[in-house]
């Protein structure tokens, strides 16, 4: 029924726009801007239906630049010769190129040409701005305005194959957790000819971030601030493994390392290694995010392994606390994509922007072409045609750029993002559905503490906030310490463990991170001064 509604929808949209929708633009005089992005780490085409769509309409097409060494090395070459790509995403770097003078204020440009980043931001606006000392506006912020979470990583995932052996039991701690890795490997040792992996994590590179330190506050109930934990009264910030109950994860992980639950190979794997595992079968279980999960799952169903797929679980070290992964936290401002001073023809550039922000473009990036890729239904309701992905560009174009969220709702009454209820469960794989239907839920989110359990956070989120460069590289030498420091305890005797975990904490301190924290709670401070302004 879908493809015939399809084909019918398709037949008319076009009999209807072949002659009204052709492009204003004239394609001799394209516009390409060029953009940086720090997140980029491969060359990156403009170049798929949903880009060819955002260019029809704009005039403007994008040649994306990314670091060929390291970041920080391609940042301090544009800062040293003065030659900026016209557009600039470098998260919390960006400080480097305000301080530099190399971007410029959007303030005049918001007021003359921003309507629809008016429109769209309200009185978010605010957020957007830099400093109480330097108020004005540099970049035109990323991520969601308005969150609506139906879609969950939690902190720790599980076959579906596990869940099913056992009749489906309640999983809410690290000790039921291991408890049924454990049982599962001592039934089945082997999966499809490779022996079976408990707990297989990803540490390299950056990605220790997300699946090895981000794990350690989750279980204790702390939301995501980066490298910090928050007092929600106090709004003091302390670098977060000098928390003394982030010890807890990491001491189970030592745990189950001397049990052979933990993949050895946890600290030295790539992502390639990790992938390849987890798309086999015979990996258990893991910590990631679903974002970093979902290629490998419908990996795992292209290859008839669907049981193999991983259920998001709400796992905590003790009952005591609540899992933080549905947390509010509300819009935080700061990271964006500035415009530089090299810039030929910044407004044309910032028109562009602001044209992102507009409820067509926000549309279009989430949901595609109208009747193509989506239709309206009879009550007016938008229903998608066309799955999300890379190919299609269905999804691509949401970040770094301006993102209404699916919270946000359209003049049409429809949700902005693709991410409600119904969407979310339709596609589920017939696994997670009968997972699902066991535990008699109908979302991954049904499992976990729920927003208005959790509150909104008062700052953001930290690791938005961009610290001077003093005491970034302070922080990025204590990340590296820890790295290192956790790996060793993990692997190390457990009857060590302790003590070990009480030498990094001295080590940390003489390194000045309480000093640092110091300065994050001015920070954030400040910043709630700063969103004050009228």
């Amino acid at each position: 029924m879908k493809n015939k509604l399809f084909f019918i929808l398709t037949a008319v949209f076009i009999f209807c726009t072949a002659c009204s929708n052709k492009s204003k633009y004239d394609y001799n005089k394209i516009k390409t801007f060029t953009l940086y992005s720090s997140d980029l780490s491969e060359p990156c085409g403009f170049n798929d239906p949903i880009a060819k769509e955002i260019t029809k309409r704009t005039g403007v097409t994008l040649n994306f630049l990314y670091p060929k060494h390291s970041n920080n090395e391609e940042i301090e070459m544009m800062l040293v010769n003065g030659n900026y790509p016209d557009l600039i995403f470098v998260k919390s770097d960006i400080t480097k190129f305000i301080n530099a003078r190399a971007v410029i204020a959007l303030d005049e440009y918001i007021e003359k040409y921003g309507d629809n980043i008016k429109k769209l931001y309200k009185n978010e606006i605010v957020k957007l701005r830099n400093t109480l000392d330097d108020p004005s506006i540099y970049t035109v912020g990323t991520y969601e305005l308005k969150n609506n979470t139906y879609i969950v990583s939690g902190n720790m995932q599980i076959q579906n194959a596990v869940l099913k052996e056992f009749g489906y039991p309640k999983i809410s701690t690290l000790d039921d957790y291991e408890n049924l890795l454990l049982a599962y490997i001592k039934k089945y040792p082997e999966i499809n000819g490779h022996k079976t992996i408990g707990l297989s994590l990803l540490t390299d590179d950056w990605y220790w971030l997300v699946g090895l330190s981000n794990p350690g506050n989750y279980v204790i109930g702390k939301p995501d601030d980066g490298q910090w934990i928050v007092d929600q009264d106090t709004m003091q910030a302390t670098y977060k493994f000098l928390y003394p109950e982030m010890k807890l994860f990491y001491k189970w992980l030592n745990k189950i390392y001397h049990e052979g639950l933990l993949d050895p190979e946890s600290f030295t794997q790539n992502i390639d290694m990790w992938r390849s595992k987890i798309e086999n079968g015979y990996v258990l279980g893991t910590s990631y995010t679903h974002w970093g999960l979902v290629d490998s799952q419908k990996e795992l169903e292209n290859k008839g392994l669907t049981e193999r797929t991983f259920a998001y679980l709400s796992v905590t070290a003790d009952k005591k606390y609540k899992d933080p992964s549905l947390k509010d936290y509300g819009y935080s401002g700061g990271w964006g994509i500035a415009i530089s001073t090299s810039c030929d023809d910044p407004v044309a550039a910032f028109k562009f922007l602001d044209w992102m922000c507009s409820e067509e473009a926000q549309i279009l990036v989430n949901w595609g072409i109208e009747g193509k890729d989506y239709y309206y239904d009879s009550q007016g309701k938008r229903i998608s045609i066309t799955e999300s992905t890379k190919e299609n560009g269905i999804g691509q174009w949401l970040y770094p750029f301006p993102e209404a969220g699916p919270g946000y709702i359209d003049s049409t009454g429809n949700s902005l993002g693709r991410t409600q209820k119904d969407f979310v469960i339709e596609n589920y794989n017939y696994i997670e559905k009968e997972t699902l239907k066991a535990y008699g839920i109908e979302t991954w989110t049904d499992l976990f503490p729920q927003p208005d359990e959790l509150g909104v956070s008062k700052h953001g989120r930290v690791w938005q906030y961009p610290l001077d460069e003093k005491n970034t590289a302070i922080i990025n030498k204590a990340d590296e310490l820890v790295k290192t420091s956790l790996i060793d305890m993990i692997i190390g005797p457990q009857d060590t463990f302790d003590e070990s975990w009480e030498k990094m904490c001295q080590n940390l301190r003489k390194m000045g991170v309480e000093e640092v924290g110091t300065v994050m709670t001015e920070l954030i401070k400040t910043k709630k001064e700063l969103w004050s302004l009228p």
